[in-house]
């Protein structure tokens, strides 16, 4: 059995500037996850708390939090410690060097170190914590834009602007900072990129920010802003956690008015497979208070280093009862290698790509036009896999290796269980008549995907 969770939609933009918006809050489903103790208790509710509704919400009064549409320390400062087998210098794509430190080097000095309290923790790391405002531009249509093949009729668009908060942390003394990628990239709305950033440092100092780089599906971002003598944040071996370790987290909920705000908790689970949006992440999980706004902040053991950068939380509203304290932050081994990335290249390396713009083909899409549901081919980039391949505009792509696929984030989330370099078999529908092909694919090298 295979528990259905919704991810919710809530917070509230004061900046907002959209026309029609209202305090009407959309739900969309997008949480899922396997549990046998779930099917054990779900045998023993009621009809109606088996009925009640999940919520899964980002953890962002950035990308998802304010959107209300009616329409739509001390390591040396100089360094930033990531995982590697060995020390090295690289230049990043800003032109400055950033020393890679072999982890080894911090998990010993632990090891060897007393734990800090939990006063002493705040007092190393807060000073790296930084606040992050992103403005958005929104552009909406009605639900009349779908045009499969000269079906269908465009609507004139309509745009909007909305001010989103989250948390970020310096990792380096000249401005790096690394946030979560959907506190500056949205897609629910598909509002994209944010069309300004700004780094709140100090809780009043504001420096407009650089992109430097970013990931969807890891869900991290890195940006530059031109400030020097940052306070940099060490970060630590997220692989020696251990089940019911202390975690201290610092962010800013719903905003900056409660910038800053410290809970704390302990270590809930590792190793978390959680599927958030069709995207498959591996995650800690605290029952440290994490809420919107605290996206992209730390997760801190009590040696005063980063473990974590928080992304998530799950919320469940019963008619009787709710779930709280269940948050995730993904791992600080895992965001040191796609820092590392981004840092140097630009983007996250060894990722696969096909190469194709996609719009959905709902079920009610399907009966409306008489298409089969799947993915509608909108654009193939000139030679890249799917083009070599033999994908065309007007393909609409049912199944990845035998295996259905129903929405663009199914196939991308398949997709992203290879590697570049290896091939995958689509099934496709053309002009009525169903085919396959086998498609090497390439690798991805942009942020998006």
């Amino acid at each position: 059995m295979k528990n259905e969770y919704n991810y919710t939609v809530y917070g509230k933009n004061e900046n907002s500037e959209a026309n029609g918006m209202d305090n009407k809050y959309p739900e969309y489903t997008g949480f899922s996850t396997d549990s046998n103790v779930a099917k054990k208790a779900n045998r023993r509710m009621t009809a109606k708390i088996a009925a009640s509704i999940m919520a899964m919400a980002l953890v962002s009064a950035g990308s998802i939090g304010v959107y209300h549409y009616a329409f739509g320390t001390d390591n040396t400062l100089s360094t930033v410690i990531i995982e590697d087998t060995e020390d090295e210098t690289v230049e990043t794509t800003a032109g400055s060097d950033v020393t890679i430190k072999n982890v080894s080097n911090i998990t010993t000095a632990v090891k060897n170190s007393d734990e800090l309290t939990t006063e002493q923790v705040v007092e190393k790391v807060l000073p790296s914590v930084v606040g992050i405002e992103s403005t958005f531009t929104m552009t909406s249509q009605s639900s009349g834009y779908f045009n499969f093949g000269g079906f269908g009729q465009s609507q004139q668009p309509q745009t909007s602007s909305a001010t989103a908060t989250g948390t970020g942390v310096a990792i380096t003394t000249d401005g790096y900072i690394v946030t979560n990628a959907h506190v500056i990239y949205d897609t629910e709305y598909n509002a994209g990129l944010a069309a300004s950033i700004t780094v709140i440092v100090n809780e009043e100092d504001r420096y407009d920010a650089e992109v430097i780089g970013y990931d969807t599906d890891y869900d991290l971002a890195v940006l530059k802003i031109n400030a020097e003598d940052l306070v940099a944040a060490e970060f630590g071996n997220s692989d020696e956690l251990n089940l019911g370790q202390d975690v201290i987290a610092i962010g800013n909920p719903l905003g900056f008015d409660l910038m800053n705000t410290v809970t704390s908790g302990i270590v809930s689970g590792l190793n978390r497979q959680i599927t958030i949006n069709e995207k498959s992440m591996t995650l800690i999980q605290t029952d440290a208070a994490i809420n919107s706004g605290n996206s992209g902040g730390p997760l801190i053991n009590k040696n005063g280093q980063v473990i974590g950068i928080n992304s998530s939380k799950m919320s469940a509203s019963y008619s009787e009862a709710s779930i709280e304290g269940i948050g995730f932050a993904i791992p600080s081994n895992e965001a040191a290698r796609i820092v590392r990335d981004i840092m140097e290249y630009g983007y996250v390396t060894g990722k696969p790509q096909l190469g194709i713009s996609c719009q959905d083909i709902t079920e009610n899409i399907s009966r409306m036009y008489n298409l089969p549901v799947g993915v509608y081919i909108a654009a193939v980039a000139e030679n890249s896999a799917a083009e070599k391949a033999g994908l065309q505009v007007g393909d609409i792509i049912t199944k990845i290796n035998d295996e259905n696929v129903t929405s663009y984030d199914e196939l991308t989330a398949k997709k992203n269980e290879h590697k570049a370099g290896e091939t995958i078999e689509l099934t496709y529908v053309r002009n009525g008549a169903e085919d396959k092909v086998t498609v090497t694919l390439d690798e991805a090298v942009a942020a998006q995907n």
